[in-house]
């Protein structure tokens, strides 16, 4: 099956329509039921065409599906999937857009300990600060990454139908293992994200912050972009990431600390050294 005669977006905003707008741009998908809890949201999805009928029953929606893509934030998938558990038809698959891996691993098995069959986790490299499904946009996983994680009991058919499908979006696809895929976006998402709230709370709790704000720059925009990120998921995804993320941060505030010791003892020859080795790096990857 490399389309999908009804497509059901448990969640309609960036993730999810995008994924529906791409589908339907490649012809790919027949129908699509977009399924969440804000009427506005959902009045706006279908003013847009990113679905073509909206349901507040999930439940209901699934029936006669044959994908359905949670695209919600991590806290919410298990609560969804109750809900769907006894009315999939066999043979749906069921995959999610979630940024973390072994937590929806464990609420796949949880939740629809019947259907793992047809489960295939996965995570689109993609997205941005903007949400809802006014956010979605047709050529949002063109060339981006999108990295799936089976399940042992995943059918291999369920994840090439996974694989096709994100292809069709543009997408490259990679599989890894659940736990090194959650080890590497501590690193590269999920700390970043957090840094840049931390960041952006300091300036907020100056007592010149209104001044410093009407100064900020591009460098100030660059580096706080993703502060402006959605709460809720990046609650969520800190907590369902924990153990990871807290290596990070520790070692990141372990970098803190050593940059602290070279300003504090004026160390000109070390400060070079170490924005060198920054610098480089960067600019290295930058160029790739």
């Amino acid at each position: 099956m490399n389309s999908v005669n009804k497509l059901v977006l448990l969640g309609t905003g960036l993730i999810g329509g995008s994924f529906a707008l791409a589908l339907k741009r490649a012809g790919r998908v027949g129908k699509v039921v977009g399924v969440g809890r804000n009427p506005d949201n959902l009045q706006r999805a279908l003013q847009l065409r990113v679905i073509d009928e909206a349901s507040s029953d999930a439940a209901a929606a699934v029936q006669g599906a044959d994908l359905v893509l949670l695209a919600t934030p991590v806290g919410q998938m298990g609560r969804l999937m109750t809900q769907i558990a006894p009315h999939l038809p066999t043979g749906c698959i069921v995959t999610d857009g979630g940024s973390t891996k072994q937590d929806v691993a464990a609420l796949f098995r949880a939740h629809l300990p019947q259907h793992l069959l047809y489960c295939v986790p996965g995570h689109p490299i993609a997205g941005s600060e903007l949400s809802g499904a006014a956010a979605a946009q047709y050529g949002l996983y063109e060339g981006r990454r999108v990295v799936l994680t089976p399940l042992a009991e995943s059918n291999p058919g369920a994840v090439a139908t996974v694989r096709a499908l994100w292809e069709a979006c543009g997408a490259n696809v990679y599989e890894m293992d659940a736990a090194e895929h959650d080890g590497i976006f501590a690193a590269v998402s999920h700390v970043p994200h957090l840094l840049a709230f931390s960041y952006m709370n300091a300036v907020l709790d100056r007592r010149n912050a209104a001044a410093c704000l009407d100064f900020a720059a591009s460098g100030f925009r660059d580096f706080t972009r993703i502060a402006g990120s959605h709460p809720d998921m990046w609650r969520d995804i800190a907590l369902a990431n924990r153990d990871a993320i807290l290596a990070d941060l520790k070692a990141n505030a372990a970098q803190l600390q050593h940059v602290i010791e070279l300003v504090e003892g004026g160390d000109s020859n070390g400060l070079t050294s170490y924005i060198e080795r920054a610098s480089a790096a960067r600019s290295s990857w930058g160029r790739g």
